[in-house]
């Protein structure tokens, strides 16, 4: 009885550790999926479909990803681009996104708190206050 009741935990803990690599192999292959949409737009001149990529390639963190900073630091580029042509709107888009993207990765650990509060400075300052209509 002793010895079914090893395997059965050794065959639980193997197939958890299985399931658990799997899951993260499979998160990290989308990031870099959505990381290589936001590059491709980004060459193409589509400012918009690149923010979406690297939201994206946010959202599916995981730990001591390389694409996680970098897509950070590609949409922090993208919003100070916009802001400096003028176009308030769409950079709010991609502080937004930059922003959006670290909160819904908090979980256990809580990444980009430097992003969040530098986006909420740049948000509190480009974001025009809202009038109530009368």
């Amino acid at each position: 009885m002793l010895d079914r009741t090893k395997t059965v935990i050794a065959n639980a803990a193997v197939i958890a550790v299985l399931g658990i690599f799997l899951f993260a192999a499979n998160t990290q292959w989308r990031q870099w999926v959505q990381y290589g949409r936001g590059e491709k737009a980004m060459a193409e001149g589509n400012l918009m479909l690149a923010v979406s990529g690297y939201e994206a390639a946010i959202h599916m963190y995981t730990p001591f990803s390389p694409l996680v900073e970098r897509s950070a630091v590609k949409l922090w580029t993208i919003g100070e681009h916009l802001e400096a042509k003028g176009d308030t709107e769409q950079a709010l888009i991609a502080y937004r996104a930059l922003r959006s993207s670290f909160y819904s990765a908090h979980g256990l650990i809580r990444p980009g708190m430097q992003w969040i509060r530098d986006c909420d400075a740049k948000i509190s300052r480009l974001a025009k206050p809202v009038t109530p209509a009368k």
